[in-house]
């Protein structure tokens, strides 16, 4: 019986014995999971601090690729502000300029260009006009050089149109060299739009290498900017001051198309022989690029009505010089006669000047369509009447209108 019951309960032991043998197995597999679970703690304590920063950094350089276009454009602006800007002094003294002071920068010059050793070279002539753009009133500065360097034609055409505190609305520029085997030539063409200034770049080697380039800044990067056609009138207006502030720091956009800065600053007054007369000139240079890096220099002197005296960069072997007499009104007579006829150059700036002046005329018979209904109505009443006279017919055709007046006026 015993035996039996030994029997019987052996299997009844196994069977308690052996949740309990489960459960022991089962706190062993949960030891072992919460070992692996403290390693893996550790681990996290660990490994974070080595890939934590690299995590962070990925993150942040996903973000900036998002936006990274928006904030190069600002970031670039920022740094064209940052690095070239011009002075307060600068800017002061273009919204310092007033209608009567342009009224006197308004008339045209000629100087000749001369080498060192005396000989002419060619001719450099300015003029300023008043003019209207897009129905608005505004100054136009027309500059042009050309000459013979070893028997090579080369020139300089600068056209510009300026607000009366020498913001540039628009600007042409065109530089050539003709030499024996090929053409080079150098254009470029600026205009405000939209906000923006927007230059076009175009280069040609010969007649088969061509090279464009076009870039925008926009106007907020771009204050108290010069250009080669502004420069000139600028310092005219600072001549007839004779005098230039401290710190004329402006910007310019170089041959690259790059900003650039460019600084006037007085020179001592000279003394310099007209006829015999001893004058005395307000000198100027203009530094054109930064102090610490490749840079020209212009020298240039100015009579007391504004008129040029002479123009050098500085390390060059041509001069510029005013080769009239000075008087009161500052026109003269030309010591050098010429016969512009015979010479290809001066035919050829006869020819520019001429088409200039077309186009001007052009533009003012547009904005004034009256003129041409005025002139239509005298010619047809000339024609049916036909006068002998007709300088007298005109005195009595026209007396009515000088009490006539327009409309708003």
């Amino acid at each position: 019986m015993q035996s039996i019951m030994e029997e019987e309960d052996v299997p009844t032991v196994a069977t308690e014995s052996q949740p309990e043998g489960e459960l022991k197995a089962s706190e062993e597999t949960a030891a072992n999971e919460s070992k692996h679970d403290d390693e893996l703690k550790a681990s996290d304590e660990v490994v974070p601090e080595e890939f934590k920063h690299e995590e962070s950094k990925v993150s942040e350089e996903a973000v900036a690729d998002e936006f990274k276009p928006e904030d190069e454009a600002v970031a670039e602006e920022s740094k064209i502000k940052a690095e070239f800007q011009a002075s307060d002094e600068a800017v002061s003294f273009l919204t310092s300029i007033e209608p009567k002071e342009l009224q006197k920068c308004v008339f045209s010059e000629t100087l000749m260009v001369m080498s060192d050793s005396g000989g002419v070279l060619g001719e450099f002539s300015v003029s300023v006009e008043f003019t209207h753009r897009a129905l608005e009133p505004c100054l136009i500065l027309h500059a042009r050089s050309h000459g013979a360097i070893d028997g090579s034609p080369c020139g300089t055409t600068v056209t510009t149109y300026l607000t009366t505190d020498l913001e540039v609305l628009e600007e042409d520029y065109n530089e050539y060299v003709k030499l024996d085997s090929y053409n080079a030539e150098k254009r470029s063409h600026m205009v405000q739009r939209d906000k923006l200034m927007v230059i076009n770049k175009f280069t040609a080697m010969g007649e088969d290498m061509t090279e464009e380039e076009c870039v925008s800044y926009p106007m907020s990067v771009l204050r108290g900017l010069v250009t080669e056609g502004s420069s000139l009138l600028l310092m005219r207006l600072m001549a007839l001051r004779k005098k230039v502030p401290k710190n004329m720091v402006f910007i310019i956009l170089d041959q690259n198309l790059h900003i650039n800065q460019t600084t006037f600053s007085e020179l001592d007054v000279k003394e310099i022989s007209i006829r015999g007369e001893t004058v005395g000139v307000f000198g100027l240079e203009r530094m054109v690029g930064s102090a610490d890096v490749d840079h020209s220099r212009w020298h240039c002197y100015f009579h007391d009505n504004g008129y040029m005296a002479s123009r050098r960069q500085a390390g060059s072997p041509v001069t510029m010089k005013f080769i009239q007499e000075v008087s009161k009104n500052g026109r003269g007579c030309m010591k050098i006669p010429l016969v512009w006829q015979e010479d290809m150059q001066l035919y050829s700036l006869y020819l520019d000047k001429k088409d200039f002046l077309k186009a001007e005329h052009n533009s003012y018979l547009r904005e004034h369509p009256e003129l041409r209904a005025l002139l239509s109505d005298f010619i047809q009443d000339l024609l049916i009447v036909k006068p002998d006279n007709i300088f007298q017919f005109a005195r009595e055709y026209f007396p009515p209108y000088s009490t006539y007046h327009s409309p708003g006026v």
